[in-house]
């Protein structure tokens, strides 16, 4: 049967009260975390270039934003207007998170971890997974590759970048607005002000993002067969119930992706980064099996012909691409990108 995901604390996208010791914590918290921008701002601390420009996508919150389509969206759009981009991540939930290597559609997603693996697959660019993210920049860069996208990062200011793109999640938004863990914030909400493009990830949902931001939607249309096949529209699905499995940073956002298509969901939700077993998957009954891309990965070895993977492509408005790909022309014309190996 499947295994709960684990809860987040009420009080940081509820109204329950913060506890006392949380917002202690959170003082402590915000003191290092201060600290160490400061160091980076007067660069006691130094940032390393990578050599070719770097674009990190990132948020301030704990929990999915949507960053991984933004990333593959990213990366598609800087393919056909003729960069040569690589990915670089961390590649949270491996089994050796302090090793490093190059990820393929193929590769292990204990080993090369779910989100990179899913990125390898859809975009078929070099990705590198490495803590140090200087690192595998350099990598990338040494591989050809003309720009490096980072897939998360934010705070991971020893490797300089170029542009930053912050997602945040429409439904969640900063929670309570308080910093870790009396909140859900990594770092102050001014630090989002900061980001070259600021992106709200609306899910399905109509509505606009607000003054400043972009929209980004995610659309899902087909059904794709784990086994192989071909795909299936996820209209076909309308009228019945199926198993659903999301272990990403916010599985309701995926189960009521699939309500609002008119599936009956019975909804199996697990922990970000969850390591399947067959047994997960055994519910007791032959329903259809609808699962994110990034659980799909971790699923192929004990599929079956009901399983099925819910493919989402990100949807901004064409002037957010326009934008961004001049921003990078820019900085390319008047020498901005770093290029040094300082």
């Amino acid at each position: 049967m499947s295994k709960p995901a684990s809860r987040l604390p009420d009080w940081w996208f509820g109204q329950a009260r913060v506890p006392l010791h949380a917002r202690l914590l959170a003082t402590v918290y915000a003191g290092l975390t201060g600290l160490r921008r400061w160091l980076y701002d007067r660069r006691l601390l130094p940032c390393k270039s990578a050599g070719v420009p770097v674009l990190v996508i990132g948020n301030i919150t704990v929990g999915g934003t949507g960053k991984t389509p933004l990333t593959i969206a990213t990366v598609q759009r800087l393919q056909a207007a003729g960069w040569k981009p690589g990915v670089a991540s961390r590649g949270y939930g491996r089994r050796d998170a302090g090793s490093a290597c190059w990820v393929e559609a193929t590769t292990d997603p204990g080993v090369g971890g779910d989100e990179p693996v899913l990125v390898a697959a859809a975009t078929e660019v070099p990705v590198r997974v490495d803590a140090d993210r200087v690192a595998a920049a350099r990598e990338l860069a040494a591989a050809g590759c003309d720009i490096v996208v980072c897939d998360d990062g934010l705070q991971h200011y020893r490797l300089r970048r170029d542009l930053e793109i912050e997602v945040v999640d429409a439904r969640r938004g900063y929670g309570n607005g308080r910093l870790l863990p009396a909140g859900p914030l990594r770092e102050p909400q001014t630090r989002a002000e900061r980001c070259d493009f600021r992106v709200v990830n609306l899910g399905a949902d109509a509505g606009e993002a607000g003054f400043g931001k972009w929209s980004m939607r995610l659309r899902a249309d087909s059904a794709q067969p784990l086994l192989g096949g071909r795909p299936r529209p996820l209209g076909l699905f309308a009228g019945q119930r199926v198993h659903a499995v999301a272990g990403i940073g916010h599985p309701q956002r995926f189960f009521d992706m699939l309500r609002e298509q008119g599936i009956g969901v019975v909804p199996h939700a697990f922990d970000d980064h969850h390591r399947y077993t067959a047994n997960d998957l055994a519910f007791g009954s032959e329903l259809p099996v609808l699962m994110t891309e990034k659980d799909a990965v971790k699923c192929m070895a004990f599929a079956s012909d009901w399983h099925y993977s819910v493919p989402v492509q990100a949807v901004l408005p064409e002037a957010f691409w326009v934008a961004l790909l001049e921003r990078l022309a820019g900085k390319a014309r008047s020498g901005n990108a770093v290029r040094s190996k300082d």
